[in-house]
């Protein structure tokens, strides 16, 4: 039953994340965590977050700005390395109510301001890209925090996509390596249900894919501050 429960999840959470560009690592981690220790979830649910990306970047291959990628993307890959380094010393419920009173203040600013955007320039995306990647290393969910920043820049929607599918990614591949050299393995019977988990995580990004063609672009900023919302009021009420 865990094999079903877990597939569910990689459906479920990469058609979310290729729908608003981030949000499958919130919902994967809680289920996982039902099964499996922090360091095991952590290295399972980045897996697939990987795997999600590299779907997203094929799919939404129109978008890219190596400018923007690369502004987010280097200090993300610092920031990720620090965080899974920090991951068992800091107090994930603490940071993670902080995020969310910042991710609200955001959401209701933009509601009353909506046209609001920051230019995407370097040092913004700096910042952006190294609040991201410490929040995924720490946590595994980084992406509320990278979104945040991108969705202020108010780029069109493909644009938005594979640019945070390409800064996850690298940010991904530093925290995994991570776990990994620290000794973090996955069970024998979980590395061959990865043959199931894979090509369902490409139906998703394939069926959130489907999902983003239909949003109007002048709605799409809206969807992702709903989404935004949602994942701020579950930072607020996850357990002590």
């Amino acid at each position: 039953m865990e094999i079903l429960y877990l597939a569910i999840v990689v459906f479920l959470g990469g058609l979310l994340g290729a729908t608003a560009g981030f949000g499958a690592s919130t919902i994967m981690i809680p289920v996982a965590l039902l099964f499996y220790p922090l360091e095991q979830t952590l290295l399972f649910v980045g897996i697939i977050h990987l795997l999600g990306n590299i779907w997203k970047l094929a799919i939404f291959r129109k978008g890219f700005q190596w400018n923007l990628i690369l502004s987010f993307g280097i200090p993300g890959i610092a920031a990720g390395f620090l965080g899974a380094t920090l991951v068992f010393q800091i107090s994930n419920a603490i940071l993670s109510r902080i995020l969310a009173g910042f991710i609200i203040c955001y959401v209701a600013y933009i509601i009353f301001k909506p046209g609001f955007k920051i230019k995407p320039n370097n040092i913004s995306a700096g910042i952006g890209g190294f609040l991201s990647g410490f929040m995924a290393g720490i946590f595994g969910m980084g992406g509320a925090v990278r979104s945040l920043f991108l969705s202020t820049f108010n780029l069109q929607k493909e644009v938005y996509l594979v640019t945070g599918a390409a800064i996850a990614l690298v940010i991904d591949i530093s925290r995994l390596s991570t776990y990994i050299i620290s000794g973090t393995k996955l069970e024998e019977k979980i590395l061959w249900a990865m043959f199931l988990f894979v090509p369902l995580s490409f139906l998703a990004a394939r069926a959130g894919k489907l999902v983003v063609d239909k949003i109007p672009q002048k709605y799409f900023r809206t969807v992702v501050a709903v989404v935004l919302l949602i994942m701020a009021v579950k930072l607020l009420i996850l357990p002590k």
